[in-house]
């Protein structure tokens, strides 16, 4: 009998889609990632770092929230490891509860946890016949366990009542096993949680408020706090089931003059300024959709934009492009028709029509105030007399006419969501600089909270 070696593990941590993915180092110069996200570079480069071959790739269920990179890994080389149940078109090797591999010095068992997706999938990780790592997906995540809508709310309760079982199922592992989940705060497939990123099955079964819990007040409580679903999560999934396109590198966007934007934009396509809500504010082409760039963009732009529509974006020569790229692609928005050549400058010298979006002080908001943040945070505190009507659904709404100010928890959301506005017909829309804190601040006022 040998030594039990704990395997180093290295983590990925995107913030804007709440998702983590793992490089695992398996002790023979080889590695398996667990649940990367489409062109995982990340990934190539630290196994590159530390003198590894990737071998090995794993998906715990198939992702709703992004375009797996598992694909793009097996196209490397690596064994492609996913669940049975997915139905996977892509080359892959099909695993099943109780199924086991040998991924260098370890073995890899695939334990059946549906619940968050029906063929969701933990992997843990043993050494010597000993568990050291769990993966554990969307079910057990910190303080918290994944949603169970996202194949609608009629598979929910059935979907919840398996997901209470296969996370009592986890729990039964030992309490000092270190347990690293695919999704965490800021992702929309896990139900309310905290901060941290990885736990133990004895901090989770002592600590996670739903782990405890008979299975009627677990279902009860699971379906009670779902937020609203992004429109991509309905989509990704079967583009996971089928595969992606597998891209060698990042593309490049085309510069397209204005007068070809305005020919595309013509034609259906969506132009999108990613531009700072400051500089938006200032001038923009008018009628393009505001999201700004930043972690969060691709969570955004899969949820508003149409992948079925060609995009051309306005972006500044000091932004990413990159970056720009690699979340929509991660996202599935692939109609990448170019960026706007010399920008803003560029389009008003065509003689182009240009808009402003003022972002106001408190003292200037509108008597009808919009906050488009989640109805969770809209609870934790807002101004007295705003409405709360979530991003997402924005334009499916019925809106009062009139002057409106539009708020969210710093500017961003709220520049997207006066844009929104505008394009549907809507004059006299302001973004309230700041959240409702810079308000209470300005005005001395109390927030509400429900």
């Amino acid at each position: 009998m040998t030594d039990t070696v704990a395997p180093v593990i290295v983590e990925f941590v995107d913030e804007g889609l709440g998702h983590s993915s793992y490089l695992v180092d398996l002790g023979d110069r080889t590695a398996l990632v667990v649940d990367p996200a489409r062109m995982p570079s990340a990934q190539r480069d630290e196994a590159r770092r530390r003198g590894l071959r990737i071998a090995f790739t794993a998906d715990t269920h198939t992702h709703a929230d992004y375009i797996s990179g598992s694909p793009d890994l097996a196209a490397d080389g690596a064994t492609f490891l996913a669940p049975a149940e997915g139905g996977l078109l892509v080359p892959h090797r099909a695993m099943g509860g109780g199924d086991e591999i040998e991924v260098g010095r370890y073995r890899l068992r695939a334990i059946a946890t549906p619940g968050h997706t029906p063929d969701h999938l933990a992997y843990l990780l043993l050494d010597d016949h000993e568990p050291v790592a769990l993966f554990s997906g969307g079910s057990l995540m910190v303080g918290t366990v994944g949603r169970t809508d996202l194949l609608g709310s009629e598979h929910s309760e059935e979907l919840a009542r398996e997901q209470h079982d296969s996370i009592q199922t986890l729990l039964a592992l030992p309490d000092h096993l270190a347990v690293f989940p695919t999704h965490g705060a800021g992702s929309f497939c896990a139900a309310p949680a905290g901060s941290a990123r990885t736990t133990t099955i004895g901090r989770e079964r002592a600590g996670n408020p739903v782990a405890s819990l008979d299975e009627d007040t677990f279902v009860d409580r699971i379906l009670a706090g779902f937020g609203s679903l992004p429109a991509h999560f309905r989509r990704l999934p079967e583009v996971n089931r089928r595969g992606p396109h597998v891209y060698d590198e990042v593309p490049v966007l085309a510069r397209v003059t204005p007068g070809e934007a305005t020919a595309l934009v013509d034609r259906g396509a969506t132009l999108v300024d990613v531009r700072s809500i400051a500089r938006y504010a200032a001038a923009h082409p008018a009628g393009a959709m505001s999201i700004e760039l930043r972690s969060v963009f691709g969570s955004w732009a899969g949820w508003l934009v149409d992948p079925d529509h060609p995009v051309v974006f306005v972006i500044d020569d000091d932004q990413d492009e990159a970056d720009l790229v690699r979340q929509c692609l991660t996202v599935g928005i692939e109609q990448l028709a170019g960026r706007l050549d010399g920008g803003v400058d560029s389009w008003q010298a065509a003689g182009l029509g240009v808009a402003s979006t003022p972002l106001v002080g408190a003292d200037e908001i509108a008597d009808t105030v919009i906050d488009v943040r989640q109805r969770d945070e809209f609870l934790t505190e807002h101004i007295p007399s705003a409405l709360n009507i979530e991003l997402g659904e924005l334009t499916s709404i019925e809106i009062p006419g009139g002057p409106i100010t539009v708020m969210c928890g710093h500017g961003e959301r709220a520049m997207t969501g006066a844009s929104l506005l505008t394009a549907a017909g809507h004059r006299d829309v302001t973004v309230l600089a700041g959240g409702p804190d810079t308000w209470a601040a300005a005005t001395g006022r109390d927030l509400v909270r429900s």
